[in-house]
């Protein structure tokens, strides 16, 4: 049985943010905490060298090292997911054999940033990465970035070649699900891009979500998948409700910029990202030290090690 068909994907799964100390070399120790941290309270996978994760300001053999360094702290308990985002299709096929030899159990193809091709040019790009890897394929649409999206149509027909396994919908289209369902087959896995909309997704169809919150509260983003899973929809709307102000104020600037923030607010991790972004302002570090400290006690309460001690 092939890898594609055995990984599944579901529930939260944080996009992990890349530490550097203080914007300069990365902080090895502090990724493998984060990733084991998301894990421990709940989180069904993480990726690594995503947008998030500021893949673009990665040389070569940090992307590498990142990858290495989350596998091996994670000692294969839930899937590893390597973004593969490049300008060249070289340059990600080259991205995606690493990752694959660096122990990843899947990886999330990005639209190559910048040079927007077409339709056909997209499907080209995506069948070369899977030709070279033998990793399942989560397709990233996600066009606010790349500056081209991926049509239905498109990821229809990767999916009926058995080039793609699942799909990152980071365009907030609540009636996306629906339409692909029909394209691709009940069984194709559909995770949410967006914090701020993921339980409408499930509501919609959508299998889980990749999340930014959850680097920050993986304990109570991993509730909201569960309660869902479970039917107690009461209880998944409510903790999402709360969750809704942090959600908007990740993105009241560039991602990864407010999370990172709150992450050194917590002394999780140095909040400084690299240039060509650049630390928080004040006043987003002070929304976020506001609201924070009640959620982070929430997540302390839901993560599973609480739950189980009481």
């Amino acid at each position: 049985m092939s890898a594609v068909s055995t990984l599944t994907l579901s529930g939260s799964i944080p996009a992990l943010v890349t530490p550097f100390v203080r914007g300069s070399s990365l902080d090895r120790t502090t990724l493998a905490r984060l990733a084991v941290r998301a894990v421990e309270r709940g989180s069904s996978g993480v990726v690594v060298c995503g947008s998030t994760g500021e893949a673009p300001a990665l040389r070569a053999e940090e992307h590498t090292e990142a990858v290495r360094i989350v596998v091996q702290a994670l000692r294969r308990r839930v899937p590893v997911i390597a973004g593969v985002g490049a300008p060249s299709t070289e340059a990600a096929v080259a991205l995606a054999v690493i990752a694959e030899r660096s122990g990843a159990a899947a990886l999330l193809v990005s639209a190559p940033p910048y040079v927007r091709p077409p339709q056909e040019g997209l499907c080209a790009h995506v069948r070369a990465i899977a030709a070279a890897s033998g990793l399942p394929i989560v397709l990233y649409d996600v066009p606010s970035r790349a500056g081209v999206a991926f049509a239905d149509e498109t990821i229809g027909r990767l999916r009926n070649e058995g080039v793609i396994h699942a799909l990152k919908d980071a365009t907030a289209d609540l009636a996306r699900p629906a339409r692909l369902r029909r394209l691709c087959g009940d069984d194709f896995i559909q995770l949410s891009g967006d914090d701020a909309t993921s339980l409408a997704y499930r509501a919609a169809g959508g299998n889980g979500c990749i999340s930014v919150t959850a680097n920050l509260v993986p304990a109570l983003c991993a509730t909201v998948h569960g309660r869902w899973d479970a039917g107690d929809v009461e209880q998944a709307l409510g903790v999402a409700e709360r969750l809704a102000r942090l959600h908007d104020l990740l993105f009241v600037e560039s991602n990864p910029i407010p999370v990172k923030a709150a992450l050194g607010l917590l002394g999780l991790c140095d909040p400084t990202p690299r240039l060509p972004l650049i630390p928080a302002k004040k006043e987003t570090m002070d929304r976020l030290a506001q609201i924070l400290p009640q959620l982070i006690a929430e997540d302390e309460l839901a993560s599973p090690k609480a739950c189980h001690a009481a």
